[in-house]
């Protein structure tokens, strides 16, 4: 057996591993936590230390702790916040619903880091925790490592992604193709239009997201247990914010109701819904990607994406769309962590909110599924799809809807009896039409010129 320390909280006594750096409270944590498995991401441990780190310094300002104290809690943070002991944070993301018991595991560790350092007693509750509760240091936490997440992964994943299609437009220019509405023959477009509208969706995406991170820059510290700022001194608040906004740079500031910010986790849901609306834009593009991929005999087999790994155990030289498939995945989790937080959302009972270890942990988790998501599909797939012209132009002559260019000319019924017969006999447009209207061949010629069609507007005769 492991060996053990006897150590005690209000409840009496625990026996916790003998190198453990956290305490007493942390271990009852584990002991009744054992759900998932899962623990609450580094980027929310390193927020939750900074937080430490920066009340620490404003209470030493205030004459609350002394200076040899604020710097050993001040130190052991930076050191966590760096990522050291990381195996010291053991309690289950489904804990209690305050997210007390991570705040106390981080109490704890910072307290022995520190006691050690001082060779005195620092204590994790009326010390490290000076001025501060579960009710706004998690939710202050949640909102720090959720900004910076997506300000160093998610947007510039985003970016990188519009970029690259950009840039595979740029390469297609005077590539046509047939257009698809309901999944049936539509008229001619650009391959650039197309790729361009998916990087207008991957562009407006980014912005949403990006005005949504605003909201949750303001943090709800100083509120205490109920947001009445109950045993905190009256400038703490604004004193660490003002702290931890020189650290991160990201527009940190004092929520404006902490009542509401304690209570409630809207700013949080109204951020989870822009992530999930960026997972159904990365979702639109990976199926216009696989559907275009689809073949290569029997499917539309518009583009050849790369093969990256053989794609049945069974059927021999099959290679499927493997980055589209993984990335189609990623997003329906994302939306399954939304609707998770939306549910997470409902249950501000009274004065607290009591789901935040979840909203933290899927908010999280949604950022770095999409930002790895949205990576993927750039260095994988967008930057090295290749279009088949050859088969493009082929179809394109086949495509019965080019006949809507002449509608105009010989009138909507007659151009329907045109292009039934298009379809019927799968021939090319210009023959069919020349057989069936007194237009000529190099006036038929101008009217179905494909990129003209592309371009839009009215055909001039």
């Amino acid at each position: 057996m492991s060996k053990t320390r006897i150590l005690h909280d209000s409840l009496g006594e625990v026996a916790v591993p003998a190198g453990a750096l956290y305490g007493a409270q942390t271990q009852r944590a584990a002991n009744n936590f054992c759900i998932s498995n899962q623990r609450l991401q580094p980027v929310f441990i390193h927020a939750l230390a900074s937080i430490k780190r920066a009340a620490a310094q404003t209470n030493n300002e205030l004459g609350l702790i002394p200076r040899e104290m604020a710097d050993a809690i001040s130190d052991a943070a930076t050191v966590i916040e760096n990522g050291r002991h990381s195996d010291q944070f053991v309690v289950d993301v489904f804990q209690t619903g305050s997210g007390t018991s991570t705040n106390m595991n981080m109490n704890e560790v910072i307290a022995t880091l520190a006691s050690r350092a001082l060779h005195g007693d620092v204590h994790p509750n009326d010390h490290v925790n000076l001025g501060q509760s579960s009710n706004d240091v998690i939710p202050t936490a949640l909102r720090i490592s959720s900004v910076i997440e997506a300000g160093t992964t998610l947007i510039p994943a985003l970016d990188e992604l519009a970029d690259a299609i950009d840039q595979a437009a740029a390469r297609n220019r005077d590539v046509i193709k047939t257009g698809r509405t309901h999944l049936m023959d539509a008229m001619p477009i650009r391959v650039s239009d197309e790729l361009g509208g998916w990087a207008a969706q991957v562009r407006q995406a980014r912005q949403r997201i990006d005005s949504a991170r605003i909201n949750l820059a303001a943090l709800p510290l100083g509120g205490t247990a109920v947001g009445t700022g109950i045993n905190t001194h009256p400038d703490f608040a604004e004193k660490t914010i003002a702290r931890l906004e020189r650290h991160y740079n990201a527009g940190f500031h004092p929520v404006e109701n902490r009542f509401a910010a304690i209570s409630s986790q809207d700013d949080a849901l109204a951020f989870s819904g822009e992530l999930r609306g960026s997972a159904t834009v990365l979702l639109k593009i990976a199926n216009d990607l696989r559907w275009m991929n689809s073949g290569p005999v029997s499917g539309l087999a518009e583009i050849t994406l790369p093969a990256l790994q053989p794609g049945s155990s069974i059927m021999p030289g099959k290679v499927n769309p493997v980055i589209p498939e993984a990335a189609a995945m990623a997003a329906a989790q994302v939306i399954g962590y939304d609707s998770a937080i939306s549910v997470a959302a409902q249950s501000g009972n009274f004065q607290l909110n009591v789901m935040q270890p979840l909203v933290a942990f899927n908010l999280l988790a949604a950022i770095g599924l999409l930002a790895r998501s949205a990576i993927h599909l750039d260095t994988s797939c967008i930057a090295r799809i290749e279009f088949n012209a050859a088969a493009l132009r082929d179809k394109l002559g086949r495509n019965a809807m080019l006949i809507t260019a002449l509608a105009p000319v010989i009138g909507y019924e007659k151009a329907a009896d045109v292009s039934k017969q298009v379809a019927a006999s799968n021939r090319p447009v210009i023959d069919v039409a020349e057989e069936l209207t007194d237009i000529s061949r190099e006036k038929l010629l101008r009217l179905l010129d494909a990129a003209r069609l592309a371009d839009g507007g009215i055909i001039d005769e």
